[in-house]
């Protein structure tokens, strides 16, 4: 370090010849100490800057080449900036028709927050942006975690959504992430095209967007738990406004009592649906992490019949994609039964990976068959 130099101010980092590298925030507490925003020399890092890139991500979100199954998801509720992937690091901003709802979560973000929101306004034309910058990662970069409105009126209660023909309540400022689990848009659909004639299980529900994307692709009845009342509350208020004649069971308890209790009563099931929390937000957690993923998986397999499909997913960036295989893999084995991959998942394409940061490909899934 050179000079002085305040939280989230853009700094020039040389090599040890005193040659240019790259401009980035500056971030006192993180052991990630300057996150990039630009290899370019040139670069002046400053409003044009970000209008520059905000341009960007939101014309890439423009540009039809996402899925046409997609495209009415996209017009009500997607992700317009998806952080280092869309070469804002630290910046999340997620659209809910006129609401964009923004985390700032890194000092980079957080020092430009104002430049940002007006940009974001001016950009997209919508009319209210709200603050959900209360991830725990905040706590690294030494944030206190804020939310609130930034610019226009505060939400609604909560607020409709469609996804794939399907319509959802969506609460923005008491939800998991930024209200709705949007990286699973591709998946929930790719689930209905499996659900037909099944009887199934949807663990960690939530606000029951599994659920309701089985039913609608024929599923004959579903189970779903969570562990809030308040989730599933708003779950059953999310099967009203699509299939209310279905039939589903609401279990609220902790998914890994459930399962054995299940297990124990002999239950058994066609479809399973496996989409639990982060276990391992970094790599030094992974080895306990590892313990809950056997663990739900081994149950869960234990509980398909003959023919039977897990749908199974890790969201920690601490496991990757050959570590979950392998969980996976000594599931199985445990369990006693001989399984396939049919099909590997992953986030959905408004949640893009940049080339030069593969952790950004956070969300792992694996479709078994028993």
């Amino acid at each position: 370090m050179e000079g002085e130099v305040e939280s989230g101010e853009t700094m020039v980092i040389l090599d040890s010849k005193g040659q240019f590298l790259a401009r980035g925030a500056y971030s006192p507490n993180s052991q990630i100490r300057v996150r990039v925003w630009s290899w370019d020399s040139q670069q002046i890092i400053g409003e044009q800057f970000f209008r520059r890139r905000l341009r960007q991500a939101i014309a890439f979100r423009q540009s039809g080449i996402f899925p046409q199954s997609t495209l009415d998801t996209l017009q009500s509720a997607f992700r317009l900036v998806h952080g280092e992937s869309d070469g804002l690091p630290g910046l999340i901003v997620d659209r809910y028709g006129d609401t964009l709802v923004m985390q700032c979560l890194s000092t980079g973000p957080e020092h430009w927050r104002e430049t940002l929101a007006d940009l974001l306004l001016e950009l997209t034309g919508a009319e209210n942006i709200y603050e959900r910058s209360d991830a725990d990662v905040r706590a690294l970069e030494g944030l206190p975690p804020r939310v609130g409105v930034v610019r226009g009126k505060e939400p609604p209660e909560r607020l409709q959504i469609t996804e794939n023909g399907l319509t959802f309540w969506v609460d923005l400022r008491r939800g998991h992430k930024t209200g709705f689990y949007l990286d699973q848009c591709a998946n929930r659909l790719r689930l209905r095209a499996l659900a037909s004639g099944r009887e199934g299980l949807d663990c960690f529900c939530y606000t029951g967007g599994f659920t309701i994307s089985a039913l609608a692709g024929g599923a004959t009845s579903m189970m779903a738990v969570d562990s809030s009342g308040e989730a599933l509350a708003l779950a059953q208020m999310n099967l009203v406004l699509n299939k209310p004649q279905e039939r589903v069971e609401w279990v609220e308890g902790d998914v890994f009592q459930v399962l054995r209790s299940l297990r124990d009563r002999g239950r058994a099931f066609d479809l399973i649906v496996l989409d639990p929390p982060k276990f391992a937000p970094t790599v030094a957690q992974a080895e306990r992490a590892t313990r809950g993923y056997k663990d739900i998986n081994l149950l869960a397999l234990k509980l398909l019949r003959p023919n039977g499909i897990l749908v199974t997913f890790s969201c920690s960036g601490g496991i990757s994609e050959e570590l979950f295989q392998k969980i996976v893999a000594g599931a199985a084995l445990d369990a006693g039964v001989e399984a396939q991959i049919l099909e590997r998942l992953s986030q959905a394409p408004d949640h893009p990976v940049a080339l030069n940061f593969p952790e950004g490909a956070y969300l792992k899934g694996l479709i078994i068959r028993v």
